[in-house]
């Protein structure tokens, strides 16, 4: 399947997410995909933004080759402090994007949470994020989040090591269900297996939150087509195509090529994105597979991230289920 199959919805663009690295000319690059488009701009859902100690521990992960990252060289395309990363998104023409922050291990998320609250209120454009963890407390927390005005939730379970059908987070997909919150969760297999990771623990939970606003991280990746089968049963799962499509990941997990699945009535829905800052790829790269593309649209962006105007102009959460 390509990028350019029909019947494929594509939900949330996006430019980048680092550093006033971008080069004039990769940014007028970017700036043109969507254009040519007829988009105002781009949404982005999968861009990493947290506090810059845990940031560069991030880094340096990378760096060090650390087993998660499946022995890749992992070179940090936009590494930068936060204010030129933020001045680089926003030339990209990134209208609206996420903060993706996750913990490794307990007692870290209500602490990253607080971090986020505050990000969000000093960076207006940014969705506000938030994160959790299998733990004593999880429900409390991640409801003081959405009361506090969270868009998006992230979900690591390949760095957080636990399984998504554990059942001290069973209350919790429910609430965010409930409150129609969007939860973007890396659980495929890529760039190196997890314990839990896989398309079997998320359906464990999908089955009992069918109307969880998901987005899988990385199309799933190696698992492509079993995430796939997901979108397809049910209608609030998303796919982000973070890094998808490229020949770093072609390299390390190349997309089955074949009949697309699906049909233009039932149309597998789709987030275009490429994660920033941590990516080993430039921006204008991760819009090449898309450029052709007719079936980008923005309203199910707004849509899937809840950045949907009211009749006053400003930004209002939607809480309906209905498939977009």
């Amino acid at each position: 399947m390509s990028p350019r199959s029909s019947g494929v919805t594509v939900l949330s663009v996006r430019g980048s997410g680092s550093g006033t690295d971008g080069t004039g000319e990769e940014i007028l690059a970017v700036r043109r995909f969507w254009e040519r488009l007829g988009l105002p701009g781009l949404v982005d859902v999968h861009t990493h933004f947290m506090p810059e100690r845990v940031l560069r521990k991030v880094w340096d992960y990378f760096d060090g080759l650390g087993p998660l990252t499946g022995g890749l060289e992992w070179p940090i395309t936009y590494r930068s402090d936060e204010d030129q990363r933020l001045a680089t998104i926003r030339e990209f023409g990134v209208r609206a994007f996420t903060a993706m922050l996750y913990p490794h291990k307990a007692g870290m998320a209500r602490w990253l949470n607080s971090w986020a609250v505050d990000f969000a209120r000093r960076t207006p454009d940014c969705l506000h994020t938030a994160t959790l963890f299998p733990e004593p407390g999880v429900e409390a927390y991640v409801l003081e989040a959405v009361e506090q005005g969270a868009r998006v939730f992230k979900a690591h379970v390949q760095v957080g090591a636990y399984d998504p059908a554990d059942e001290l987070l069973d209350p919790v997909w429910g609430l965010l269900a409930e409150a129609g919150v969007p939860v973007v969760m890396h659980c495929g297999s890529g760039p190196a297996p997890g314990k839990h990771t896989g398309p079997g623990p998320v359906a464990q939970v999908l089955a009992r939150h069918p109307r969880l606003r998901l987005v899988v991280a990385h199309l799933g990746m190696p698992e492509y087509e079993d995430f796939l089968d997901l979108a397809e049963r049910y209608g609030e799962v998303r796919l982000d195509t973070t890094m998808a499509f490229t020949d770093f990941s072609e390299r390390l997990a190349p997309f089955p090529r074949g009949p697309a699945p699906g049909s233009p009535a039932s149309a597998t829905a789709f987030c275009w994105v490429r994660t920033s800052p941590t990516s080993p790829i430039g921006t204008s790269t991760s819009c090449t597979p898309w450029s052709g593309s007719g079936s980008v649209t923005t309203g199910s962006a707004r849509s899937a991230t809840g950045t949907e105007r009211d009749s006053s102009g400003s930004r209002s959460r939607r809480n309906s289920h209905e498939p977009s």
